[in-house]
């Protein structure tokens, strides 16, 4: 699959997207959405400028936004985006949040960015291609054993009771003296990176997870729900991501033994 106009199409949507919410970046209240999570000025002009080139440039494709919804197109691949991914970190001014642009044809991801514009990172993965940071390759690390391992998840109120039963059987088999609470995506950057071993996740969207996907598996690693199978656009919203792939089964097995 030859997506080099797309990786192009993709790098200018978050050029324009990081230039819309730098100004806003430590200098903007938030307002509040129907469902109570914070959403901003930014997330929106974001989303708006995005939407205006793939509009231009791509019209058969479908567009799914977390501010705007899904716009229907007819080529069977979809752009899915979500222009401040980390909202709460955002307006606490810690620039750990990020621009995640995927595309998708028939319902899996091929391409993804994940793109800081405050620190100036950009993390792009496409199918048979190396996942790069800034244009260098990266790699995920190996992980010997899940004890080992260092977890990381958004935060801990995210999981409802029985999700959070099953998250804390993954994390009492992991180097819990280690684990990271808090960094949404920035979490499967670093994972992409080498800087951490497993994300755990539950209740995710669509535009929460798809960019992600490509980055941690062109970089070595694998993502997949809860029962370990490939995240599609029928997924339910549990998602792990394991560095060291060798390491998928026994994540499974802890969240299954969970309770």
């Amino acid at each position: 699959m030859k997506l080099d106009n797309d990786i192009a199409l993709a790098r200018r949507l978050a050029d324009v997207a990081g230039a819309v919410i730098r100004p806003y970046f430590r200098a903007v209240a938030a307002e509040r959405k129907g469902d109570a999570t914070p959403v901003t000025l930014a997330d929106r002009a974001a989303e708006e400028a995005m939407r205006r080139i793939l509009t231009a440039e791509v019209p058969r494709d479908t567009v799914i936004g977390e501010e705007f919804g899904a716009v229907s197109g007819s080529s069977g691949r979809s752009w899915v985006l979500d222009p401040i991914d980390g909202t709460a970190g955002f307006l606490a001014g810690r620039p750990i949040f990020g621009t995640l642009i995927a595309l998708m044809v028939e319902g899996f991801p091929v391409l993804g960015v994940i793109d800081q514009p405050i620190t100036g990172e950009r993390w792009i993965g496409a199918a048979g291609m190396a996942t790069t940071l800034n244009g260098k390759p990266v790699r995920t690390r190996p992980c010997r054993e899940l004890s080992e391992a260092t977890l990381a998840t958004t935060g801990p109120h995210y999981f409802d009771d029985h999700d959070g039963g099953h998250f804390m059987g993954l994390a009492a088999q992991t180097d819990h003296k280690r684990m990271v609470m808090g960094g949404d995506c920035y979490n499967y950057a670093m994972l992409a990176t080498g800087q951490l071993d497993v994300v755990c996740e539950a209740g995710l969207k669509i535009h929460d997870w798809a960019a992600l996907v490509p980055i941690v598996e062109g970089a070595g690693g694998t993502m997949a729900d809860w029962n370990g199978e490939p995240l599609h656009a029928g997924s339910d919203g549990h998602v792990i991501a394991v560095g060291d792939s060798a390491r998928l089964d026994d994540v499974v097995e802890a969240l299954a033994c969970g309770h």
